[in-house]
């Protein structure tokens, strides 16, 4: 006889087998907060530029090596639940603004392990939640009063470099100077005059070997590959673009020749080649110097390409093919046809290269019309190269947010500080307890000093003491110096700027992510459906 065992009493005896259920402020609320401040700690060390690099080796085991929070959290598969709503908090900043998801990270780490000590003595959740939603109105209120830096002119590379060159130093520290002209050059030449910028249309591409300072900007796109054929060189060059195979047309039905003699056969060949030859003559005689294809080109038509001095290149991605439309301005054709004027693209010159070893094949565009940019960086690793690649994509995101809103704040901690100094005061003014939750937001903002000057071996409260205290005599710019001995320093003198953007909705998400996980007080997880075993350690054997 099968006995039966009665399930715990109350909501688990509604679920599954293998389902779990966690309530209560221990289990629950203090547990998740346990998650959260853990996964923060682990990217804390990360921040500002003297942040220390993590090593992640991602489920494909493709390894990386960044301080780029963006990239840790992607790769990571973070299982907690609560944890998880810091990503989502911090992947929505990265759609945003492009930069600053690791400020989210900290910020609602440190928000919810203030909130521990007062949940500890006997505030509720819900009560610290409402003090974190008011001290984040009085934040946002405040933040307009901070500015002081704004970009006249985005057509202006000195302004434009100074404005975006402390988000290449928070990845780049030394090389900022050289990145942030060389994305300034990059983001100036290709910006339309009346729509916004497209973060789409600057591309990368990296060329091992060499050192970054050979690194260069090319008007126009950069595909690491040979030419088919053996012409190298185009110059004011029309461009026609396939998405087909160059090759023989395959018929669609099928059938049965009957050849009797050897004239019958060599006539029936040669059809399909004058066919083919046809087709390449009208291309070429379209004006047409460059035929670029999607797909494969085959020995016959690159027999007859080069008879008609055709330059032929293939793109092995469709992306790749739209965007080089967009570049020489062709329209993409499906079907192996003479192209009319309006299809053709135009370039003023197409050649193959070859940079340190690797062959390339650059569309240059040289006058001012020119709609995507490349910038090719050059670099002794490969990990290198992606890391400087991430700094210039953050170099990009800020140039976007610039041209959205041209407001900066001052940087290396002091927005920080002056908003914790200021959340202090207000807390002040307030009746109950929610004081006490603003009083914990300001310790948390209070983290970014703190840890810009950890990351850089100082002693961090002595360096955060003498930053609020210069607050409270009024001088609102002065942050961490990570470079001197003094270790204060006035973020605007320096030209240190934070995107107005970025703190804005970094504030937002941060805040909003913390408020969501205080307000949980039960995690149910249902039983995980059947799928494949999980991978066996290695050295068991499931048969032992």
């Amino acid at each position: 006889m099968a006995l039966h065992v009665p399930k715990a009493p109350g909501f688990a005896q509604m679920m599954k087998d293998g389902s779990r259920y966690f309530s209560g402020l221990e289990e629950a609320v203090i547990r998740n907060i346990k998650a959260c401040k853990e996964f923060s700690h682990s990217v804390r060390s990360a921040y500002g530029p003297n942040g220390m690099n993590k090593m992640v080796i991602n489920h494909i085991e493709k390894q990386f090596v960044t301080s780029d929070a963006a990239t840790i959290i992607r790769e990571l598969d973070v299982e907690h639940p609560a944890a998880k709503l810091i990503i989502f908090a911090s992947e929505m900043q990265d759609a945003e603004v492009g930069d600053g998801t690791n400020f989210v990270v900290i910020l609602a780490g440190a928000l919810l392990e203030c909130s521990e000590e007062l949940i500890r003595l006997g505030v509720t959740p819900t009560e610290v939640a409402e003090g974190y939603e008011k001290g984040l109105e009085k934040c946002l209120e405040l933040l307009p009063s901070l500015v002081n830096y704004k970009v006249e002119d985005n057509h202006d590379i000195n302004e434009v470099k100074q404005a975006i060159k402390s988000s290449i130093a928070s990845k780049q520290y030394g090389n900022e100077e050289f990145l942030a002209a060389l994305v300034a050059k990059t983001c100036i030449s290709i910006m339309p005059e009346q729509t916004t910028f497209n973060v789409d249309n600057v591309r990368v591409c990296k060329v091992l070997g060499s050192g970054l300072q050979s690194s260069q900007v090319v008007q126009g796109m950069v595909f690491k590959r040979q030419v088919e054929g053996e012409i190298t060189l185009a110059e004011n060059a029309k461009i026609a673009v396939y998405s087909c195979p160059i090759d023989i047309m395959q018929t669609e039905t099928k059938g049965t020749v009957l050849i009797k003699t050897a004239d019958e056969l060599m006539n029936f060949s040669r059809g399909e080649e004058n066919l083919l030859e046809l087709q390449i003559k009208s291309i070429a005689e379209s004006g047409a110097k460059v035929v670029v294809a999607g797909a494969k080109f085959g020995d016959m038509a690159l027999h007859y390409i080069h008879k008609y001095n055709l330059m032929a290149v293939r793109l092995n991605s469709k992306f790749d093919l739209r965007r080089l439309c967009k570049t020489v301005n062709a329209t993409i054709m499906p079907r192996l046809i003479a192209p009319s004027a309006e299809e053709l693209g135009y370039c003023d010159e197409v050649r193959l290269e070859e940079l340190g070893e690797t062959p390339i094949v650059a569309f240059r565009q040289k006058g001012k019309e020119s709609r995507i940019a490349t910038v090719v960086i050059r670099g002794a690793t490969d990990n290198y190269m992606d890391d400087i690649e991430r700094a210039i994509d953050d170099g990009v995101n800020s140039f976007k947010g610039l041209c959205r809103d041209p407001r900066f704040l001052p940087g290396a901690g002091a927005t920080e500080a002056e908003l914790a100094m200021q959340l202090l005061k207000f807390a002040d003014t307030l009746p109950g307890l929610e004081q006490y939750s603003i009083r914990k937001f300001a310790s948390a903002l209070e983290t970014f000093p703190k840890v810009l000057a950890e990351n850089s071996g100082m002693k961090s409260q002595i360096v955060l003491d003498k930053i609020l205290d210069m607050h409270q005599h009024g001088l609102k710019n002065v942050g961490v110096d990570i470079e001197s001995e003094n270790s204060i320093l006035d973020a605007v003198e320096r030209k240190i700027f934070d995107l107005y953007q970025a703190k804005y909705w970094g504030l937002k998400y941060a805040v909003d992510a913390a408020v969501t996980i205080l307000r949980v007080d039960q995690i149910i997880m249902a039983k995980r459906a059947g799928g494949p075993k999980a991978r066996q350690p290695q050295g068991s054997d499931d048969e032992s």
